[in-house]
């Protein structure tokens, strides 16, 4: 995911966003598609797409939805709630212990923090934020250009790690070097592929593919270095 086709398909989904919004979207409280506000989930509950514009979106535990979709917001799935995709443009994403999302999630500008026993069947792609996982899993990589990841607590990745070079010129080619963190116990299979100068941290109790450009520092006990 190139930084050029982040920014276009990010700006698809706000366009389209908007002109959805635009042609009369229920805005009561318990709406799930507004034009500017909140959209709220309640637990238990089965809804299509919750999205809108300028928001957050907050799915309670065990309801479900298709897909969430905001362009200003952060986007939150309850425990043990299901979705198929959760995407954001400026914003977190955050999936709660035990979540189910079939899809990706992807997010422009904003972190990525999927809890325990919680599980991705896509990727998580983002550009700049930090990325953690905590006794998850996640089925179809990891891909980003800035950031911190994180993966600790037995969390397994598949498909590996893809961290993008900075685009020549911009706003974030002087940014500091991510801290990459393989924790006791995590699992990520398939290629670790650095574009960019990182500090990679792999703990001795983890399990790892090939490093393609960085050099993996070993560590033991429960944290890295600081």
């Amino acid at each position: 995911m190139s930084s050029n086709v982040c920014r276009r398909r990010f700006a698809l989904l706000a366009g389209l966003l908007i002109s959805t919004a635009l042609f009369g979207r229920d805005e009561s409280s318990d709406a799930s598609s507004r034009i500017n506000g909140s959209v709220h989930v309640p637990a238990g509950r089965e809804a299509g797409t919750a999205d809108t514009i300028n928001g957050n979106i907050d799915i309670d535990a065990n309801a479900s939805v298709t897909a969430a979709k905001t362009v200003n917001g952060t986007i939150a799935l309850g425990a043990h709630a299901t979705a198929d995709s959760l995407v954001t443009v400026n914003g977190e994403i955050k999936v709660g212990a035990g979540a189910h999302v079939s899809g990706g999630l992807e997010s422009k500008n904003g972190g990525i923090n999927v809890g325990d026993g919680a599980v991705v069947g896509g990727s998580l792609e983002n550009v700049n934020g930090d990325i953690r996982l905590s006794a998850a899993r996640v089925d179809g990589g990891i891909i980003t250009v800035n950031g911190n990841i994180d993966i600790r607590g037995g969390s397994n990745v598949q498909r590996g790690i893809h961290m993008k070079k900075v685009e020549h010129g911009s706003l974030h080619s002087q940014a500091r070097v991510p801290r990459i963190v393989i924790g006791p116990g995590a699992t990520v299979n398939g290629e670790l592929r650095f574009e960019r100068e990182v500090n990679l941290y792999v703990s001795n109790r983890a399990s790892v593919g090939s490093v393609t450009g960085a050099t993996a520092i070993p560590f033991s006990g429960d944290l890295p270095p600081n």
